[in-house]
């Protein structure tokens, strides 16, 4: 009898390695990126931090100085705000696929299409975004292909559905994306 707790004890320590869980793998460095959101005369009025994370990038933005009510809030496919044209240097919404503009529309949405955000009365706006179909790591959706993205803010509301971009009015704030 005395040999049989032991023989139990020997098995059990010899399959405890079959149940033992799957070690999780080591925390990896997440790629990064900023921006500095500028208005149409060329202030900063605001920042971005982009982080990469397992299940898209996760945007976190700081900005005042907008005026009251919805805006639209999309990643445009060029790399480059330049007030004087009323930041139409940041080209479209950024569209590595292909697909229709809109969260609403079934062909869409763009990699760039993200949802509307309010601003108070106060003029400020701080949000935290996760963008699931971009990535600031290489492959299709790197928000550092050749010529960059940028963030912009439209003067309105995206209706989720119209062609190309929405409807949202004028780009009101931009800021290019850049490797932190």
């Amino acid at each position: 009898m005395g040999r049989l707790p032991f023989a139990v004890a020997a098995l059990c320590l010899a399959a405890a390695p079959g149940f033992a869980q799957t070690p999780k793998p080591a925390a990896r460095a997440t790629a990064t990126a900023t921006a500095s959101i500028i208005n149409t005369e060329g202030a900063q009025i605001g920042t971005a931090t982009l982080r990469q994370t397992l299940h898209g990038v996760l945007i976190a933005v700081e900005v005042s100085g907008l005026p009251q009510g919805e805006h639209g809030f999309h990643i445009h496919q060029t790399g480059r705000c330049d007030p004087k044209d009323g930041f139409k240097t940041a080209g479209g919404h950024y569209a590595p696929r292909q697909k229709r503009h809109g969260l609403m529309d079934p062909d869409g949405p763009h990699a760039g299409d993200m949802p509307n955000q309010l601003v108070g009365a106060a003029g400020t706006m701080s949000v935290q975004v996760l963008d699931t179909a971009v990535t600031l790591e290489p492959g299709k959706a790197t928000l550092f292909d050749d010529d960059g993205s940028a963030i912009v803010i439209h003067s309105g509301p995206d209706d989720y559905v119209s062609q190309p971009a929405g409807n949202a009015g004028d780009r009101i704030a931009c800021g290019v994306i850049k490797k932190s």
